[in-house]
Formats: structure tokens, sequence, C-alpha cells
């Protein structure tokens, strides 16, 4: 665990109200070490292409050392899951979601608190490595799944708009191999589409925190990949309100008297930027950006009331980049990784940024759900949402309006 950061994660089970009601009782036993292991590198795919080359990703199964919550066959698979959990309800959850090659994996192991000076370890989430960069591969698919000491759920997410995940899963005709809708056969295009925004919906239901990555500061894709979720994230009640404990009609009940359905705070994290791109006034044109952008959403983001106007000079020549991160924490700057090794970056190398976002991320307050629910608990409803986003009638909706607008394979 890096220098100055286990004072931080001990006091991550401070969080929320239930830490008082769980300290009543004994300590739950400790649940089962996870491995730091780092899946192999995926096989070069056959030159041959037959009409189940692209289910190449199916059939490969579970890599070695990967823990999946969903699988790359497009399943949820809790069995696997389940021992690593216990009956505590001191429990944070977060995901992320980004494209390809921005660092998620490589952010959630720093979330995890994984030393990478340590012998002989292995980082729990994969990251690329050269051979995978050269095969344009991806190193995630599905939803992979790793809880660390301090009881911090983390899921990493396939990477969205993915050349090789839509390459994977198509077969010769174009149809997808993978069932992502009510088992619909769809395009492979469209339902590659589809599956960008099921991550969204998914990790907006089940999080309490979700980090939304971006390459470069001017790539707003990925703002409007959520608001699309929060379009489509209809009718998906709270997890705590799917417990095996509260019944059928009780869940009915809480979830219509719900004003609103829950969903899970964002922070956005813009990474790969060059040096100049770092500026106090840049940061806050973005912040302000966002928070034109998302305005109309059920995410609360940023602070209410209206945001100032920004120019050069209503920044403060000495005011600094940190400054204005620690004061409101929704928005991140990653630079690039080979920024590194340079002595000139007023605004900090790559891996002391990454580490006061990690400080920050852990420490934000968080969005609670509904009710008191277990980490057992939380993982049984995240499968029954699961369930519930593959069969969306709202998503099968606009699936439909995708496939009619003619952007797609027919």
């Amino acid at each position: 665990m890096a220098a100055g950061q286990p004072q931080l994660l001990a006091g991550v089970g401070d969080r929320g109200s239930s830490s008082s009601s769980s300290s009543s009782h004994p300590p739950p036993p400790p649940p089962p070490k996870i491995l730091l292991a780092k899946p192999p590198l995926p096989p070069p795919s056959s030159s041959g292409a037959d009409d189940e080359g692209a289910g190449a990703r199916a059939r490969q199964g579970p890599q070695p050392g990967s823990l999946s919550l969903v699988s790359d066959a497009w399943e949820v698979h809790t069995d696997k899951i389940l021992p690593y959990l216990t009956e505590n309800n001191d429990f944070m959850v977060i995901g992320i979601i980004g494209p390809p090659g921005v660092g998620k994996s490589t952010i959630m192991n720093e979330l995890y608190g994984y030393d990478g000076s340590s012998p002989g370890m292995h980082p729990p989430f994969a990251t690329q490595t050269e051979e995978i960069k050269a095969m344009a591969k991806h190193c995630t698919t599905g939803v992979d799944f790793r809880i660390s000491h301090e009881r911090v759920i983390l899921l990493d997410t396939q990477p969205v708009y993915s050349p090789s995940i839509l390459m994977d899963m198509m077969r010769q005709d174009g149809s997808s191999s993978l069932p992502v809708l009510n088992g619909d056969p769809l395009p492979a295009d469209l339902a590659h589409e589809l599956m960008g925004i099921q991550l969204g919906v998914f990790l907006a239901s089940v999080c309490n925190i979700v980090l939304v990555v971006s390459e470069g500061i001017n790539d707003f894709s990925m703002w409007e990949l959520m608001l699309t979720v929060d379009l489509l994230k209809n009718n998906i009640p709270d997890p705590s309100l799917l417990t095996s404990s509260t019944s059928d009609k009780e869940n009915k009940s809480d979830n219509q008297s719900g004003s609103e359905d829950y969903v899970a705070d964002l922070c956005f994290v813009h990474a790969r930027l060059r040096e100049h791109d770092f500026s106090p006034s840049k940061l806050m044109r973005l912040r302000e950006t966002l928070e034109k952008h998302f305005e109309s959403s059920s995410f609360n983001i940023g602070s209410s009331g209206a945001t100032p106007e920004v120019t050069d000079s209503s920044v403060a020549p000495s005011t600094k980049v940190e400054e204005l991160s620690s004061s409101q924490q929704d928005v991140f700057l990653l630079p690039l990784r080979s920024h590194d090794n340079s002595a000139k970056l007023e605004y900090g190398t790559y891996s002391s940024m990454l580490g006061k976002l990690r400080d920050q991320v852990l420490a934000r307050p968080l969005r609670p759900f509904s009710k008191n629910l277990t980490e057992r608990d939380w993982l049984r409803s995240s499968a029954k949402i699961w369930d519930m986003v593959r069969r969306s009638p709202v998503a099968s909706d606009y699936c439909k309006a995708l496939q009619s607008s003619g952007l797609f394979r027919k």
C-alpha cells in the first residue's frame, strides 16, 4: 500500500450510520482473501473466420485469476463471489466506465490499495501490456469484481466503444453472438451500442459512486452516454429494497412510495492530459460545462445554484489546480503516464495525482441506499437488477428506435 494512505483507509469504516448499528454485534468472520493475479494474455484469433468466429469471446470462458460479476457471455454469476462477502453492512461500492486505454483498471487498482512495488504481486485488475496494445485487444470483458480489505467493492467494466469487443461478438453475417437484450437476435453494432448503455444503467443502479473516465479534456462522449443512461434507467428499484429479508409486497410498496429511483453519484475523470490542459481556468470551465450538461438529469452534479461565468481574469494567478480539485470532488484530471519522469510539471506526476484521486474518492460522502443491507444482500440484489437491465422494456423501445433510424445494420 502506498505511503500515506493507510491512515485514510482506516477511516473508510466510518461511512454512514450503519457503522453504529454494526458495532453492537460481534465482528463477522474474515472473508477469503482474494489473490492478486493477472489473467493470461488472450490467445490470438485464428486466421480463418467462421460463423462462430466472433463467438471466441464466449468460448474462451472466464480467465484464470479473474472474478467476474458479469461474465463475457453477458450473464451474471454470484456463486463464486458470494464466499468473499460477509454480513457486514458498512461497505461502499465504486464502479468505473470509459473507453479503451484510458486507465480504468489502473485507477481501480489504486482504489484497491495495490502496491506495485511489492515483489511477486500482480494487480487485482489486469492492465494493458504492450502485447495487448499491439494486438489492439482489451483486458476486461463483462464486469470484474474485487473487494478490498477496507470493504470497498470495486466493479471494473469492459471498455465501451471498443472495436476489439465488437469484433469478438460479431458473427460473419454481422449479427451478435451475445444475447444482449431479452435474448433477441440483434446486429452486432447495435448490440455493442446497447452494451455500453446497459453497463452504465447497472452501475448507476448498484454503486454508491461511479467514475466516468474520458480521454482528453474535450471528449464529452462519456457524458452523452451517461445522459442516455439517465434516460433509460427506469423502474429499477433501490437494491436495498430487493433484499430477501423484505417481502415482495413490501418491496413493491416501498418502490412506489419513493419519489425518485436510486441513482449513484458520478465523478468525472479526464485522463491522458497534456501539460497545457492543466490550468485552474480550464478546470473551472470544465466543471461549469459539466453542471450545465447535467442540470436536467437525475444525477446530482456540482453545486446548487448558478455557476458564475469563468474567465482567465476571474481566476487568481496564485490559484492551483489541486486547490480547486479538493473543493468539489466531482472532476479529476490525470496527466499522461509518461509525464511521471518530468521534473517540470507544477501540478504533479501521474502517480501523485492518482493518489489524490484515490484519497478524495474514498473520503467522499456516500449516496446511501434507502435501507441498510449487507454485502451479501447487495450481491443478490445486483443479480436481480442485472436481469431487469437486460429485460428492460424501455431499453427495448430504445433499441427499436435505433433500428429504425438506419444508423445500424439491419
